[in-house]
């Protein structure tokens, strides 16, 4: 039988994450909330989302703590039915996390419009304010090219504005400026390249591609040879959300460079594809399990909008290919 092969791969990558930080496994329930929860109408009875990820070992404290937090950051907001409370997204939270969906989901990378955006610091800020600008900027992809200026090929600068407002450095916004800088040229200027080696550490993020690679290769591969589809669904559920956050945690500093300023060779294509099959393959078993356990304060049980479709291109039936 090939079952077994599945689930040893899926228990071996289950195994692996019950020995992380809390910060980790924290992070992992803002995951839970943009993969299964948004596409569900983004509300969710808090009891339904302990029970959901008790088999991952994180503890109902946590999971509370968290989603409080959440709260207070005004990703999300509360509303009672009778003893229970649901937790949904606020719209500033839903569109946040809608944002983050394009860039997570996207069946390939975008192209380049050849124009860099530019946020230029023009005022004076202390060590401690630039360092917070510096790591705000940097989860948003932006590189910094230790001169004032940060840059990225593609981000939307009002998004961007918005999110240090979110992240509450509205006090920063006065000194700094937005910018368009337009390449004329077909091809990349001669200071592209040196730039973009200036402003990341392209070295670190092809190995964080490559360890994604080598810690999913063998989902994959194992699924590949599980010709029956007869997956274990709860085991489909925490596989799928462990790919995601773990590919969310690296497409979060990925500015997203265009192919042409890339080595060759460049890991975080294969890790996209790696994910995007794995995803197909584990959406509907595990989509199976949500149906069963995802539910709200009234009792009412969640059912998926057709959000799930726009995924990596996933067609409506959700079928998984062989």
């Amino acid at each position: 039988m090939n079952e077994p092969i599945v689930s040893q791969a899926i228990e071996a990558l289950l195994g692996n994450f019950r020995q992380k930080s809390r910060v980790q496994a924290s992070s992992l329930i803002t995951s839970v909330f943009g993969d299964a929860i948004l596409p569900r109408g983004g509300r969710v009875w808090l009891g339904s989302l302990i029970k959901l990820l008790q088999p991952l070992e994180i503890n109902e404290r946590l999971i509370r703590t968290t989603v409080f937090r959440l709260v207070k950051d005004e990703w999300l907001e509360t509303e009672a039915a009778g003893r229970r409370t649901d937790y949904m997204l606020t719209p500033s939270g839903r569109r946040r996390f809608e944002d983050a969906s394009r860039q997570i989901y996207a069946a390939e990378a975008p192209l380049w419009d050849r124009r860099w955006r530019l946020i230029m610091v023009v005022g004076d800020l202390d060590v401690r304010q630039r360092e917070r600008l510096r790591r705000a900027l940097y989860w948003q992809g932006f590189g910094d090219t230790g001169t004032g200026c940060f840059i990225h090929p593609s981000a939307d600068l009002d998004v961007a504005f918005d999110s240090l407002i979110t992240d509450g450095m509205a006090d920063l916004v006065p000194y700094l400026m937005p910018l368009v800088a337009i390449n004329p040229k077909l091809n990349q200027t001669a200071n592209d390249p040196h730039m973009v080696q200036r402003a990341w550490n392209l070295e670190a993020l092809a190995d964080a591609y490559s360890t994604f690679v080598v810690r999913y290769q063998p989902i994959l591969d194992a699924l590949r040879h599980d010709k029956s589809c007869n997956i274990d669904e709860e085991g489909a559920f925490l596989a799928r959300i462990l790919l995601i956050h773990d590919f969310r945690r690296l497409l979060l500093p990925d500015p997203g460079l265009p192919e042409v300023l890339l080595p060759r060779g460049w890991p975080g294509n294969h890790a996209r594809l790696l994910c995007k099959e794995i995803y197909r393959r584990l959406l509907t078993p595990s989509e199976r399990h949500l149906d069963q356990c995802l539910q709200l304060a009234n009792g009412d049980m969640l059912r998926p909008s057709n959000l799930l479709a726009n995924r990596f291109q996933i067609d409506h039936s959700f079928a998984m290919p062989d």
